[in-house]
């Protein structure tokens, strides 16, 4: 197992893929045929995107070190990016690591911290565990390692965000107040949680924040002259099933979506099984967060039936507060086999 310093929770793939699928896309037209052999490590090359529809993007920041490897390692940073073209709403759902899931894609039934899917079965297991969890489709899937927030933030020229509190991580210190951050130190801003009082959903209002900061560069015409260096810095650290193509589609397309960027989270609650800490999503928050992807993406509601509604049903003396003990029935301790190759 990673240590914690190995095991940051990245918003740099909601940064990359955003900046690449909203916030740039002219730049990326500009800079289409230097690049696509460059940056992009997707497999299709074809366009599949109706950009006429809503879509969701599963992005996923990958614990994998500081080696540089994408295709396996923890998904410890887990968003939903839903984009609709109709209302012009793009809206990021981050969802805790240690969230309580179905390992979709492994038999016999198993159920581990949804970071796991990942490291389990790659963005295909991701990708179906996230999307059983809340009744959703995730069309897409993109994932960055932790050396694209760093390059990234500073290609658009650093940041400027205001911290709620101080934060010291990796020997760096942000204290509370305005700053303008460098890469390294808005990766540390990003990276820290056990000073935070709000443990990893504070983390992850943090992640957002510097997304949005991000996003305003972009926005500044003095940023345009940036975009060789910021396309250069998704050289080996970005892989998606989406085509160049569909990025630059989408890029071209929704770029009216970052006027209208909304930001939540699912809130769980603290739990035991065995010896692991986890997080458990109420049946109720799962409903109610199902609901609001599924409107978004233009569905109508469906009551949730799952592994994670059925074991909640069975617990019916924790609540989260006074009694952290959660019965799995096993299902956690089980060992699988991986069958989605």
């Amino acid at each position: 197992m990673a240590s914690s310093k190995r095991r940051p929770i990245l918003i740099a793939v909601g940064l990359i893929v955003l900046i690449v699928l909203i916030g740039a896309g002219f730049m990326i037209k500009q800079a289409q045929a230097r690049y696509t052999s460059t940056i992009y490590t997707g497999s299709k090359q074809a366009s599949s995107v109706d950009t006429s529809k809503p879509i969701s993007i599963l992005l996923l920041g990958v614990d994998t070190g500081a080696d540089g490897r994408i295709d396996k390692g923890n998904s410890d940073t887990i968003m939903v990016v839903t984009i609709n073209p109709q209302t012009k709403k793009t809206v990021i759902t981050s969802i805790p690591r240690d969230t309580l899931a179905q390992m979709v894609g492994v038999k016999p039934t198993n159920v581990q911290k949804l970071n796991a899917a990942y490291n389990i079965g790659g963005s295909d297991m991701a990708k179906a565990s996230v999307g059983a969890l809340l009744n959703i489709p995730i069309d897409y899937y993109a994932t960055l390692n932790m050396g694209g927030l760093k390059q990234i933030v500073d290609a658009v020229g650093g940041v400027t965000i205001t911290s709620p509190l101080n934060v010291t991580f990796d020997h760096i210190t942000i204290t509370k107040g305005t700053h303008h951050l460098n890469g390294k130190q808005a990766l540390t801003y990003t990276r820290m949680r056990y000073q935070d009082p709000r443990g990893d959903y504070g983390r992850q209002l943090r992640q957002q924040q510097v997304m949005k900061a991000v996003l305003a560069k972009l926005a500044d015409s003095k940023t345009y002259t940036r975009y060789s260096q910021l396309l250069t810095s998704l050289k080996g650290n970005l892989k998606t099933d989406l085509s160049f193509n569909d990025l630059v589609s989408l890029a071209a397309n929704d770029h009216a979506n970052t006027k209208n960027i909304k930001s939540t989270q699912l809130i769980g609650m603290p739990a035991w099984i065995n010896t692991s800490s986890y997080q458990i999503a109420s049946t109720k928050t799962l409903q109610s967060t199902s609901n609001a992807i599924r409107s978004q993406l233009g569905l109508s509601a469906e009551k949730l039936s799952n592994m994670e509604t059925r074991l909640n049903a069975l617990n019916t003396t924790y609540n989260g507060t006074t009694n952290l003990n959660y019965n799995t029935n096993g299902l956690d301790t089980i060992t699988y086999t991986d069958d989605t190759k």
